[in-house]
């Protein structure tokens, strides 16, 4: 099992869009035409966020979704350093916390961005190929 995509509903569409093509790195494309704004953002050719416009009224009975974050992976110090830059560039505030080794797996590093009130993005990287920036 793999996580396919994560939804994420806002009020501001082209804030968060901005952030995960300008920052994040991924690529905005194809998106079914839906009665909903949107977007579908792309990760080695993969749909893996979906942005829904906040202002869809709830369906009776069915409760509000709630993501606390989403998390990516960078596998290499090339691209955690070109995250740093973005998030320089783009003077986005971050923090970084720490994960203790534990048995054989690796310490990393995490950094998170809180995109909107309740959206927090989490990049995670091994500790030894990570850069503080």
């Amino acid at each position: 099992m793999q996580l396919d995509h994560a939804t994420i509903v806002t009020a501001d569409l082209d804030t968060a869009r901005r952030f995960f093509v300008d920052v994040a790195g991924l690529t905005a494309g194809a998106r079914p035409p839906f009665s909903i704004d949107g977007y579908w953002l792309y990760a080695n050719g993969r749909p893996v966020i979906h942005l829904i416009d906040e202002t869809v009224p709830a369906v009776a009975g069915r409760a509000a979704p709630r993501i606390d974050h989403v998390a990516f992976r960078l596998e290499s110090a090339d691209e955690w350093v070109a995250l740093l830059r973005r998030l320089h560039a783009a003077d986005m505030p971050y923090q970084l916390a720490e994960v203790p080794q534990m048995g054989p797996q690796q310490a990393e590093l995490q950094l998170f961005v809180a995109l909107a009130p309740g959206v927090v993005i989490e990049f995670v990287t091994a500790l030894r190929t990570a850069h503080r920036g």
